[in-house]
Formats: structure tokens, C-alpha cells, sequence
């Protein structure tokens, strides 16, 4: 079983690989397709090639700046510029605040961010989640309190992705003190570069400096920074996360990364035989693969549920924990194709003796780092568990 596309819409696929291949600079996709580690500077010179081509929000309506394209146009784009090794574009402006300020914002900020969003000129990053304060995003305690034209926030925010890179920030932050604790709780927007923030990194397991801390002192944030209404951003916030969850399902990257689990599997390891000749192996890579167009499926339906209008609802959580389930299903394949190969990144593993060499071959070299990386996927944007209360609440009933 598989997609089945239209003549208009081979064309458009056909389009998209011909744009993608010509103006994806060569070395970006090198690094995306070895596994390497991409910075900053990579996603803008993709971000700027979409830019000039009219295509970096196909989810974007016309009279902002967007493409409009349908549920498979977008799919289509996503599979086909993801197997040519294209990086992820940053989320933080195009899928999150971006269509929050469309559906909430001012006219004035809408005018100002928007274009900024599009241009890539703003780097943006998500103040969410607090010490104590993850999958119980309600309990926050960053505060905002109103002085004259400016609100003063003084907290913590953690787990902050790339905010070393970013120059503005979109907030949560309680601006009253409820007995609900969904209620006074406010979005606002920050420029990092204000007085009072200060950013202090966050290592992880596979040596990336991915993710932060970011302290509020005493920082002043003019009051037009807020988004919709004082005390009503516990609803926008959710608005955002919607969209999050189902940009996290990412299936065009899991299709590039199965299809590169698949070659490694054909391979002869050592001395063994291809892994893709063990019929028990053999037989795991066919459960994910049926396991990745199920969610190919409900993300179309989902996706043209958005088109007539609708926002994304408890599905959302559903592609959210399948999405992120398999790839961490997938890094878990490769690593175990490549056995001791993989090792590389994990010097302690092997002695002194070992540092600096290989024992095996360099595509094996990123696999652990990746796989270590991927555990986070079933944590951020509401941790599966999390996702599984509000299936059980809002499809179930329960």
C-alpha cells in the first residue's frame, strides 16, 4: 500500500526534487545525509533559498506571506526535500509563533514579526517549560508583573532549544495568581538581547549544545509585546503545542531514515551475513514500515482536516507519540545494524587504546550520537505519557 498521487500533483513532487536539488547547497545536504552536526548557519542558507523561491510557509495563508498549499501538496514537499538531504527549518517562527500571531496577534505585530518570520531575520525560541514545570506546563511560576507600559519577568525557563542562536523569545509567564491554575497565565514575546536575560547552555548525552536555561532578572518587556488577552494564554498556548505535536510526527525524515536503515541492513557486516537476510531483523523493519505509512495516512488526514478550517485536536497527540515512537524505533535499528561500529562517539567504551580511532566504517560514526539525541522526542512537546491522558480524556472519554 502506499500514497496514490494525482497528475497535477507527480508535477508538483517532480517540481519540488528539481528546486530542492538545484538550490539545497551541496554541503548542507552532505552533512544532513552523513548524520553530522548542523548549526545555525546551515538552516539560514536553506531558509534563505525558500525565502527568494516564495516557498518558506507552504502553511501560511496567501495574505501573509505564505504558499497555501493543500494537506499533499505540503506532504509532498516535506517527503521529497527531506530525501535529498534538506535540513529541518527551524519550527520556533515558522510553526509556532507564526500562526499564533496570525490567529491572535495585533495588527501591528503581525505587520512587524510577520515578515521577519518570513525573512529569517528573527531567530525565535520557545520559553515553555520550568524546573518543575514540564509536563505540568500549568504550575509555572515565571511571573510578569505589569508596571506602567511594561510588564517586569522575573523566572527560569529550561530545556530552551537554540536560544544561544535565537534573538526573540515567545513566553509563558503568570501575570496573576489563580485558584485555576490554567488561569493568569499570559504569552508575551521577548528580545533576548534585553537587560536581565542571560542564557546558560545546557550539554546533553551525545555532546551537543542543543538546548538551555534562560534566566529572567528583572527584564522589561513593553506591554504591546503581549499576545491576546492578560491572563488567556493558557488557551494560545495550547493552540501552539497543537501545532507543535503534529510538526513533531516528521515523516519525511523517517521515510529518508528508513530508506538509509534498509542500505545499511543490505550491507554484509564484518563477517555476517546482510542483517536484511535474518528473517526475525528483517521482519522488525517491516513492522516499522507498516507502522510509517499508517502515520503517513492519519498526517494527510489531519493535515486536510486544517485546510477546511479546523484545528488540530486530540489527533494531534496521537502523531505525536507515533511519530516520535518510530524514530526512535529507527535509530534503535541502525545502531543495532551497526553494531560496535557505532562506538566512535563513545571513547570511554574502548580505552585509551582506542581514542581517535575507528573500528569501523565512518558513515557507523554519528549513529550513537543520534540515537542518544532521539530519546528526547518522546519528552518535548508533552511527554507520550502526557499525550496518552488526553487520548484517553478527549477520543476516549475516560
Amino acid at each position: 500500500m502506499e500514497v496514490t498521487y494525482s497528475k497535477e500533483e507527480l508535477n508538483f513532487a517532480a517540481e519540488v526534487r528539481d528546486f530542492v536539488s538545484e538550490s539545497l547547497p551541496g554541503d548542507v545536504a552532505r552533512k544532513v545525509l552523513e548524520h553530522k552536526r548542523i548549526f545555525k548557519e546551515d538552516v539560514q542558507r536553506w531558509h534563505a533559498a525558500l525565502h527568494e523561491k516564495g516557498w518558506i510557509a507552504p502553511h501560511w495563508p496567501k495574505e501573509h506571506g505564505g504558499c497555501a498549499w493543500n494537506a499533499v501538496q505540503r506532504h509532498i514537499f516535506d517527503v521529497e526535500s527531506a530525501a535529498l538531504g534538506a535540513p529541518r527549518l527551524s519550527p520556533f517562527g515558522l510553526h509556532m509563533i507564526g500562526p499564533v500571531l496570525i490567529a491572535f496577534g495585533t495588527e501591528d505585530q503581525k505587520k512587524y514579526y510577520l515578515p521577519r518570520i518570513l525573512s529569517g531575520e528573527d531567530w525565535w525560541c520557545q520559553g515553555y517549560s520550568e524546573p518543575g514545570s514540564g509536563s505540568d506546563l500549568a504550575s509555572l511560576k515565571t511571573k510578569a508583573v505589569r508596571d506602567g507600559d511594561s510588564f517586569v519577568i522575573n523566572g527560569q525557563k529550561t530545556w530552551t532549544t537554540h536560544a544561544q542562536w535565537a534573538n526573540m523569545i515567545f513566553c509563558l509567564v503568570r501575570t496573576e495568581v489563580s485558584e485555576r491554575k490554567q488561569n493568569g497565565i499570559s504569552m508575551v514575546l521577548c528580545d533576548m538581547s534585553t537587560d536581565g536575560v542571560e542564557v546558560r547552555p545546557i550539554v546533553t548525552l551525545d555532546g551537543e549544545h542543543e538546548v538551555n536555561e534562560v534566566w529572567f532578572s528583572d527584564v522589561k518587556v513593553p506591554v504591546q509585546n503581549l499576545v491576546g488577552e492578560e491572563g488567556r494564554g493558557w488557551s494560545i498556548g495550547k493552540f501552539l503545542l497543537s501545532h507543535e505535536r503534529t510538526g513533531i510526527a516528521g515523516v519525511g525524515v523517517s521515510k529518508r531514515e528508513l530508506a538509509y536503515l534498509k542500505h545499511l541492513a543490505s550491507e554484509e557486516m564484518y563477517e555476517g551475513k546482510p542483517l536484511l537476510e535474518d528473517p526475525i531483523f528483517k521482519d522488525r523493519i517491516a513492522e516499522l514500515e507498516i507502522d510509517l505509512l499508517a502515520l503517513e495516512m492519519t498526517v494527510l488526514r489531519v493535515a486536510s482536516r486544517d485546510d477546511s478550517g479546523g484545528e488540530p485536536g486530540p489527533e494531534a497527540s496521537i502523531l505525536k507519540i507515533k511519530g516520535t515512537e518510530i524514530q526512535q524505533r529507527l535509530t534503535e535499528l541502525q545502531m543495532e545494524v551497526a553494531g560496535l561500529a557505532a562506538l566512535p562517539y563513545l571513547p570511554m567504551a574502548w580505552g585509551d587504546s582506542f581514542i581517535g580511532k575507528t573500528p569501523g566504517p565512518a558513515y557507523a560514526a554519528p549513529l550513537a550520537a543520534r540515537y542518544l539525541n532521539m530519546r528526547k522526542t518522546s519528552i518535548y512537546g508533552g511527554t507520550n505519557e502526557i499525550q496518552r491522558n488526553i487520548i484517553a480524556r478527549r477520543v476516549l472519554g475516560l
